[in-house]
C-alpha cells in the first residue's frame, strides 16, 4: 500500500459539545494522515435521530479547526465517497444485511425487551455474562413466517461462532485474541428498519475505503464483530488501532459529571487552541524534558505510529495550564497577545452583550468589573458562605435547587435564553416552588454574587459547558458544608 492511499476517519456523533476525548482521538487520525501522506475523511454519525442536532454538528466543525484539524472529504467540504452524514445514507445499509440473512450469517430475532430483561436477570443471578442466549436461531422458517403474519417486526442479529476466538493484531496493543463465547450476537438492524452502529459502521468504512480505524480502548470488545461482518461480506478489513482511554487526574475515567470535558469550556477559559493540541498531541510522540512546547507542524514530523505509548493519556489541566502560559509568554508577540485576548474577550459577543446588560444596572463604569467580570473569569470562588445571605433559601434547600437544575440544564437540547427559563419553570414547578425562588441560589452559582446581570442572559453567554462547572462547584461546595456540619452535630 502506497501512502497515498491510506485513508483514515473521524466519525463524531453530533449529540452535545465535543468531548476533548474526540479532539485526542481526532489528533491521533489527523498526525497519522499527514505522517503517512494520506487522507482524512469526516463522517457524522447521526443516526441517533433524537439526539443529534445540525448545532452540534457545525459545533464540531469549529471545534476541530479551532484545534487547526482539516480534512479531505466530509459533510462541509464533499468528496467522492459521500454522503458523509449516517442519517442520508439510510439506503445503503439494507441490501448487506439482506445478503448477511441469505447467506445464514444472520437470523431473525423476535425475542422482546421483557424477554431480554428476564434472560439478563437470570444469567446474572447464576454468575454468568448476560447475553442473548441464541432462541432466535431456533425458530424454523415456518414460525418466523408465521410471527412475521401476524405483524410481528423482528430484528435482525449476527451469528457468532460457537467455538475458537478472533485474532488480531492491534496498532496499540499488539496481539489481541478474543473468545467467540465472549462476543454477543449483536442487534444489525433494528425493527425499524435502521442498522445498528455496528453494521452501519463497517459498510461506512468498507464503501469510503477506510484503511486504518483509530479509535478509543472501550471499542476493543467490538472489534470481533468488526472483523467477523467484514469475513461474511467478504471485505478486507481495516487495520486498528485502540488508543488508551483518556483519563483525568485521579485515573478514573473522564466523565463531565466529575471533571469539565468539552472542548468549548477550556476554549472559554482562554487556553489556545495550539497549547490545548500541543498537550494532547504529546501523549503520541517521544519527548524528553524540556523539548515539550511545539506546533502542529512539529508534532507531525515527531510523530510515529508504531511508538504509540500504551500507557493511559492522564489529561492533567495542571500540565495544560503550564504549556497555556509557555504559549502565550513564548510564542505570541505582544501584538498577537493582545490580539488573542480581544478574540477571546468577544467570543460569542460575550464582551460586548454583557456590557449591554450591565448598562441598567451600573451608576457608574468602574462597577463594570464587580458586575460582569463574571463573564470573562474561570472561577467565581464560590464557596458555601457565598449562599448564607440568601433570603428564605437555608443551605439545605439551595443544594436542592441547584441539584434539580444541573441534570435539567444537560438535557435541554437548545442553549437560549427562551429554553433555559422553560427548563427552570418546569424544575420550579417539579419542586413545587416558582421561578421567583429558584433563581438566587442560581445567580450565586454562575456569577458568585447575589447582584448580577439578568440569569437567563448570563447563562447563555457563559455557555453549557462554563454553566456546568459553575453549578458543580457550588453543588460540592453546600454538600461539604452540610455533610460537615451533620458531623458536627453527630459528634
Amino acid at each position: 500500500m502506497t501512502n497515498k492511499d491510506v485513508r483514515v476517519r473521524l466519525a463524531p456523533s453530533p449529540t452535545g459539545e465535543p468531548h476533548i476525548g474526540t479532539a485526542y482521538t481526532a489528533l491521533y487520525n489527523y498526525l497519522f494522515a499527514k505522517k503517512m501522506g494520506g487522507e482524512l475523511i469526516l463522517r457524522i454519525e447521526d443516526t441517533d435521530a433524537t439526539r443529534s442536532k445540525p448545532e452540534f454538528e457545525q459545533t464540531v466543525y469549529d471545534s476541530l479547526r479551532w484545534m487547526g484539524l482539516d480534512w479531505s472529504e466530509g459533510p462541509d467540504v464533499g468528496g467522492d465517497y459521500g454522503p458523509y452524514r449516517q442519517s442520508e445514507r439510510k439506503h445503503i445499509y439494507g441490501q448487506y444485511v439482506d445478503q448477511l440473512l441469505e447467506a445464514g450469517h444472520a437470523f431473525k430475532c423476535f425475542t422482546t425487551q421483557e424477554e431480554l430483561e428476564e434472560m439478563r436477570a437470570f444469567q446474572i443471578s447464576q454468575g454468568k455474562t448476560p447475553r442473548y442466549n441464541g432462541a432466535g436461531l431456533r425458530l424454523t422458517p415456518e414460525e418466523i413466517a408465521e410471527r412475521e403474519a401476524r405483524g410481528e417486526v423482528p430484528v435482525i442479529r449476527m451469528k457468532i461462532p460457537t467455538e475458537g476466538s478472533c485474532k488480531y493484531v492491534d496498532g496499540g496493543y499488539g496481539e489481541v485474541e478474543i473468545p467467540w463465547d465472549a462476543v454477543d450476537m449483536q442487534v444489525i438492524q433494528k425493527s425499524d428498519g435502521m442498522p445498528t452502529y455496528h453494521m452501519a459502521n463497517v459498510v461506512d468504512d468498507h464503501l469510503m475505503k477506510i484503511t486504518h480505524v483509530a479509535r478509543g480502548e472501550e471499542w476493543i470488545s467490538s472489534t470481533p464483530k468488526h472483523i467477523l461482518l467484514y469475513q461474511y461480506l467478504g471485505w478486507e478489513a481495516p487495520e486498528f488501532t485502540h488508543l488508551p482511554l483518556m483519563r483525568g487526574a485521579d485515573k478514573s475515567k473522564l466523565s463531565k459529571r466529575k471533571n469539565p470535558t468539552s472542548m468549548s469550556y477550556y476554549a472559554g477559559l482562554g487556553h489556545l487552541p495550539e497549547a490545548l493540541t500541543n498537550f494532547l498531541g504529546l501523549f503520541f510522540i517521544q519527548i524528553s524534558e524540556g523539548d515539550e512546547l511545539m506546533d502542529l507542524d512539529e508534532l507531525v514530523e515527531r510523530f510515529d505510529p508504531d511508538k504509540l505509548s500504551k500507557a493511559g493519556a492522564v489529561f492533567d489541566v495542571q500540565k495544560l495550564d503550564w504549556l497555556n502560559a509557555r504559549w502565550l509568554r513564548e510564542k505570541l508577540t505582544p501584538e498577537e497577545f493582545l490580539a488573542r485576548v480581544l478574540e477571546w474577550a468577544s467570543e460569542n459577543d460575550k464582551l460586548k452583550e454583557g456590557l449591554l446588560l450591565a448598562q441598567t444596572r451600573i451608576q457608574t463604569f468602574s462597577e463594570l468589573p464587580d458586575l460582569a467580570g463574571f463573564l470573562l473569569k474561570g472561577d467565581v470562588g464560590v464557596t458555601a458562605e457565598s449562599f448564607a445571605n440568601i433570603k428564605k433559601n437555608p443551605p439545605e434547600k439551595c443544594l436542592e435547587v441547584i441539584d434539580a437544575v444541573r441534570p435539567a440544564l444537560d438535557d435541554m437540547d437548545d442553549w437560549n435564553r427562551e429554553s433555559i427559563e422553560e427548563t427552570l419553570r418546569v424544575v420550579a414547578e417539579g419542586l413545587e416552588t416558582k421561578l421567583g425562588k429558584l433563581t438566587p441560589p442560581l445567580f450565586v452559582a454562575v456569577s458568585g454574587s447575589p447582584r448580577s446581570l439578568p440569569l437567563f442572559d448570563a447563562m447563555v453567554l457563559l455557555g453549557r459547558a462554563m454553566v456546568r462547572q459553575r453549578l458543580k462547584v457550588a453543588s460540592d461546595a453546600l454538600h461539604a458544608s452540610l455533610d460537615t456540619s451533620d458531623q458536627s452535630q453527630d459528634a
